[in-house]
């Protein structure tokens, strides 16, 4: 019997039982389910990183806007102040869209 203990998606546990098969599980106090979390959004990004095309990667990417949406939620941050953050980093810093990639930092 695999043993996975990870947080999974709400209807996991109905799907492995329409197989027949049992499962047990545990809910998560709120303090657990913060910790989960990070833990499961690490392995999605190794998910993110292993998607092969377009297909995989959007469901991956998926995963991972599922995951954030609950963060919001558990955390108690609204979208509005999810986009003030990252739209504050984008200002101050630039966002991703030239594409640049940091070699090497001399000293002078």
């Amino acid at each position: 019997m695999p043993i996975y203990n990870k947080l999974v998606r709400d209807f996991i546990p109905e799907i492995i039982e329409g197989k027949g098969k049992k499962c047990i599980f545990k809910q998560l106090s709120k303090q657990e389910l913060l910790q989960e979390m990070k833990k499961k959004f690490i392995e999605e990004a190794y998910e993110v990183n292993e998607a092969k095309n377009r297909e995989e990667m959007k469901e991956e990417l998926g995963d991972l806007l599922e995951l954030i949406h609950r963060a919001l939620i558990v955390y108690d941050i609204s979208l509005e102040e999810l986009e003030e953050s990252r739209s504050a980093k984008a200002e101050k810093s630039g966002g991703f869209s030239k594409g640049i990639y940091l070699v090497e930092v001399q000293d002078e």
